[in-house]
């Protein structure tokens, strides 16, 4: 177990892995800690249910393609705890989050708080002591009352909201889409992605409240395919753009969130080639990611396709499924499905998405999940929806259960980021090597 391993051990049993919206504490921890919240390059602070990290990702590779230095918050890790905090475009080395962590927890002085508040305190620490052109701040859950809504953002993203811990968040729309403007800030410009009627309707309520500044997309800006290449419209012009290296069609929404945030922000170092270098070459692991040769490409037959995605809520259901009956309409071969989830998310509205395009399901247990549904319930579901399942003692078995399907499947495992981690340490190498990726490109 590496050092930061074992820390990490010791502040989940400090500070338990329980979401707990608030900001008292994490405002105390930081006042003791000289305010580094304060001291922090431009922030772009980005909320949504569906494309943060997407949007993120976006952001990052755009500036690295320009020469500049980017900061980078994102949640949750796929392998490693490093992942989550990017100082200057590079992932956080092992003796500064060492350092950092302890600090924290000296200040502190034993005092409640969360796992998420300590460690995003760490990362703003790291963050105000590292010069960068930028920083891009992922919210942790929802928005009004998490741990990264103390900062005064240069502009505010909330990407596509859909339903997801509807247990903290609300049990409609509306209340989602509350809690996500919570980002909003008084005069400060924000952009708003592709949204459903209702969550616009509330987005723009509290944006007129606090009199932000809203660039809604459909209306202010858009982004669309066409002749396979990316076009974007705001009010400064068009841009004609290539395709996003990242998958499926609701990546031309992320883009131009990402997009429309540089418009705003206007920044003279950010040209249109910039942007287009960036497209192409913006890579996000778990996200409709196709796997290359690897230990779990052992177990499938030649000829078979490996993709992993961690999606896990309705919309991300949706999107998915799209993605795959386009590319089965390109390229048609029968889609396996390897399929693990966690009880907090709504199993049947994700896997009804993929009723008449997955032919087989094949369901495990997340390992070492207390919150992973046993396989054999979700076979239930899956079959309640009118999908073939079956059930597989872990994911090795899966996999060549999935080989037995004639011709040479397209087999997807997906329904957790905790599923896919595991997926890409277990793989090895080359596909640990993408999640750790170089900062600058």
């Amino acid at each position: 177990m590496a050092l930061s391993d074992a820390i990490l051990t010791r502040l989940l049993s400090l500070h338990p892995k329980i979401i707990d919206l608030s900001l008292g504490r994490m405002e105390a921890l930081l006042a003791k800690l000289g305010h580094p919240e304060r001291k922090l390059p431009p922030v772009i602070h980005v909320a949504g249910t569906n494309g943060k990290g997407s949007t993120v990702a976006y952001l990052r590779h755009i500036m690295a393609a320009a020469g500049l230095k980017a900061h980078a918050y994102t949640s949750p890790h796929l392998v490693k705890f490093h992942e989550r905090i990017r100082v200057a475009g590079e992932l956080i080395s092992e003796a500064d989050l060492t350092a950092l962590l302890e600090e924290c927890e000296q200040v502190n002085g034993g005092l409640p708080i969360t796992f998420f508040e300590i460690t995003t305190a760490a990362a703003f620490l790291a963050y105000s002591r590292t010069p960068a052109d930028y920083l891009i701040l992922e919210v942790g859950l929802g928005g009004r009352l998490d741990a990264t809504n103390v900062i005064d953002p240069a502009v505010s993203v909330i990407t596509t909201i859909d339903y997801d811990h509807q247990q903290y968040l609300g049990d409609t729309l509306s209340l989602i889409a509350h809690e996500k403007a919570g980002i909003l800030k008084r005069g400060r410009p924000a952009i708003i992605g592709v949204q459903p009627d209702e969550a616009r309707a509330e987005i723009e309520r509290v944006g007129e409240r606090v009199r932000a500044t809203l660039h809604i997309a459909g209306q202010d800006w858009s982004s669309y395919e066409q002749h396979g290449r990316l076009v974007f419209q705001d009010e400064k012009g068009l841009l004609d753009l290539p395709l996003p290296q990242l998958k499926g069609r609701h990546q031309i929404d992320n883009a131009g969130n990402a997009i429309a945030t540089l418009r705003v922000l206007d920044d003279p170092r950010i040209t249109d080639a910039h942007i287009a270098e960036g497209l192409k070459s913006t890579t996000w692991p778990a996200r409709m990611q196709r796997l290359g040769q690897g230990a779990l490409s052992a177990l499938v037959p030649a000829g078979s396709e490996l993709w992993l995605d961690g999606g896990h809520n309705p919309s991300a259901g949706r999107v998915l499924a799209q993605a795959f009956s386009e590319l089965n309409e390109r390229h048609s071969r029968p889609l396996v499905m390897v399929w693990g989830m966690l009880n907090t998310k709504d199993v049947g509205s994700f896997i009804g998405c993929f009723a008449g395009i997955a032919s087989r399901v094949i369901t495990i247990t997340i390992p070492d999940e207390e919150n992973a549904v046993p396989a054999d319930k979700l076979a239930e579901s899956a079959r309640a929806h009118g999908l073939q399942a079956e059930t597989a003692p872990n994911l090795d078995a899966a996999l060549r259960q999935a080989s037995s399907t004639v011709p040479a499947p397209r087999i997807l495992i997906c329904g957790s980021l905790y599923l896919a981690g595991r997926v890409l340490a277990a793989h090895g190498n080359e596909e640990m090597t993408k999640v750790s990726g170089a900062g600058r490109r």
